[in-house]
């Protein structure tokens, strides 16, 4: 997982932003992600994340189209998915056959990108090891009644991970969520009880992260992950 320190850009992108799409000079992007390049096995495969719950396979072919999460069984294919706020999750199994990566934003979340990502997976979950990364945290993250619905209306135990807000000026209802919480209860349920990680807020590590929620116009990090060769 990248930090947003070591790279090259200006604020408020400073200073390893990866991220072509989010107004930073492309050169400069170019800058951080060769020097990402030199810690890595081979150039990253870059998805084009849509919060959906389509996973890319790059052992059969990669040509760019839009996806969340990325599944090999190649040895040095480096999986990565770019986030500054959205929960970055990693998978491996025990046997260091298969890895992966999602992207889970509460949409995502709530389409099942995680699932799809373990079915892409193709092993028993029990044998799987999931890690979360850096997201938005509990104290940080308020949503709607449309997050709150999208998760509760299907698994009402989800509720523990919603806290509810004061209303606000005109009566709304607001809940602070747990993003990594409810990534934890969806791992569970599919049977991944091996999950570690999901502790550090992207909007409360101003020094650390990057967070779209905090600044608006900010960079993003990376979260990668790949089999060595054996």
């Amino acid at each position: 997982m990248t930090t947003r320190a070591g790279g090259f850009s200006e604020p408020p992108f400073d200073s390893l932003n990866l991220g072509t799409h989010v107004g930073d000079d492309p050169g400069t992007v170019a800058r951080n992600r060769a020097r990402l390049r030199e810690a890595l096995p081979a150039e990253p495969v870059w998805l084009r994340q849509v919060h959906g719950t389509h996973v890319a396979r790059p052992d059969a072919g990669f040509h760019g189209e839009e996806a969340d999460a990325a599944v090999t069984r190649a040895p040095h294919t480096v999986c990565a998915v770019m986030v500054a706020d959205c929960l970055p999750v990693l998978f491996c199994d025990l046997e260091a056959s298969v890895v992966a990566c999602a992207h889970a934003g509460w949409r995502g979340l709530s389409g099942g990108v995680l699932e799809a990502t373990l079915a892409a997976m193709g092993c028993p979950p029990g044998r799987v090891v999931a890690w979360l990364g850096p997201a938005i945290g509990p104290r940080a993250f308020e949503v709607g009644a449309d997050v709150h619905e999208a998760f509760v209306s299907h698994h009402g135990q989800d509720e523990a991970c919603f806290r509810p807000k004061a209303p606000g000026t005109r009566g709304e209802s607001k809940w602070w969520a747990d993003l990594a919480g409810l990534a934890r209860r969806r791992l569970g349920r599919a049977g991944i009880h091996a999950v570690h990680g999901g502790h550090d807020c992207t909007v409360e590590d101003r020094a650390r992260f990057f967070s779209h929620r905090r600044d608006g116009r900010s960079g993003r990090h990376a979260a990668l992950i790949w089999l060595r060769a054996r």
